[in-house]
């Protein structure tokens, strides 16, 4: 009797399983079309090349200080050689940490990377959660993400769905699709 009852409640759980909906989305297709995405990638450009050029000006207060070293040499005591080394490798580490403070993983850029993208994630997920109590989907699945899909079913795409929940028109996109794909006579 309780193998009877307990294969019963294996197949209504097997049975539940198999009837669970599932669909995927393409998120950089979606972001593509973002204008606010493009806003805050034009963003994150502009602190990147802040940051780049700030390091850069010290790579090169740094190579002015070997150089400088280079052609006062001969000239320096052993006490003055070891004292300027010392400042050019200081010198060296500090911009070396400036680099990984900004570039590293964690860094300032990464952190301002995820600050500005916070909004539009949140944004493409509330969309992703009402299609799926609309289409009622158990899981939507990121075809862009670094999951491996290697085959997905046109039919399970709910990326309209979700660009139409965001109010993101597709019409221009079709119509520009047509016209290439149409042969010319």
């Amino acid at each position: 009797m309780k193998k009877t009852i307990f294969l019963l409640f294996l197949t209504l759980i097997s049975v539940q399983c198999f009837a669970q909906k599932f669909g995927y989305i393409d998120s950089e297709f979606i972001t593509s079309k973002m204008p606010e995405y493009k806003k805050a990638q034009e963003d994150i450009d502009k602190y990147s090349e802040k940051w780049v050029s700030d390091i850069q000006v010290k790579y090169s207060e740094l190579e002015k200080m070997r150089q400088q070293f280079q052609q006062e040499e001969i000239l320096l005591t052993a006490e003055m050689k070891r004292e300027r080394q010392k400042n050019i490798d200081d010198k060296e580490a500090e911009i070396k940490e400036l680099n990984n403070k900004v570039f590293g993983m964690n860094g300032l850029l990464f952190l301002k990377k995820k600050e500005i993208m916070k909004l539009i994630l949140d944004d493409i997920y509330k969309a992703c959660e009402k299609v799926a109590r609309q289409k009622q989907l158990m899981f939507i699945f990121d075809k862009a993400s670094d999951m491996s899909m290697i085959y997905t079913d046109p039919r399970h795409d709910y990326t309209d769905y979700v660009m139409e929940a965001l109010g993101i028109s597709l019409k221009e996109d079709k119509n520009q699709n047509n016209q290439v794909t149409k042969p010319k006579k």
